[in-house]
């Protein structure tokens, strides 16, 4: 097993970990819907969330749920054979995939166990707020970020060429 492979493995399992951990604790200290404020802008405020990103399809009946979880199950799979394609010099890139990879599977468990995923972190600027999310959806958020940096400079490499 090639060193990237591993270490974005243990990356990913990481982000799982810390995700299901802070999901279980806001479940279990926080009442759902009540913000409870820690700074201005930013509040604990428990969420469910059925849907995808921003609740999209959140009220599709349900059938989503089983969709969500298939393309969370199949981008993974898809994610870690690409990881285990990197070379030692891709540490960056091993770093987006294992973030997206630990964000997607994070969510995943809460479709699987709860039908929804659960959301707690609560941004918000003059009284407009940011949708709820979670540390597997800001470890999607930056995953995603990276790879599109990372992307951006490749392809400027490649047309330099």
């Amino acid at each position: 097993m090639n060193h990237i492979f591993r270490n974005g493995l243990l990356i990913a399992f990481a982000v799982i970990i810390l995700d299901q951990v802070t999901k279980f604790w806001a479940a279990s200290a926080l009442s759902y819907a009540a913000p409870v404020p820690i700074l201005p802008g930013f509040n604990l405020t428990l969420m469910h969330n059925p849907g995808a990103a921003f609740s999209f399809l959140g009220d599709a009946g349900g059938w989503q749920r089983w969709f969500f979880l298939a393309l969370a199950l199949g981008v993974s799979g898809w994610l870690a054979l690409w990881l285990r394609k990197l070379g030692e010099g891709e540490r960056w890139m091993g770093l987006a995939l294992a973030l997206l990879i630990g964000g997607a599977l994070g969510n995943a468990i809460d479709r699987v166990y709860l039908g929804y995923v659960v959301d707690f972190i609560d941004w918000y600027c003059c009284g407009h707020h940011w949708p709820a999310f979670n540390i597997a959806d800001s470890a999607i958020s930056v995953g995603a970020v990276l790879l599109f940096i990372l992307m951006l400079r490749e392809d400027k490499k490649e047309t330099a060429k």
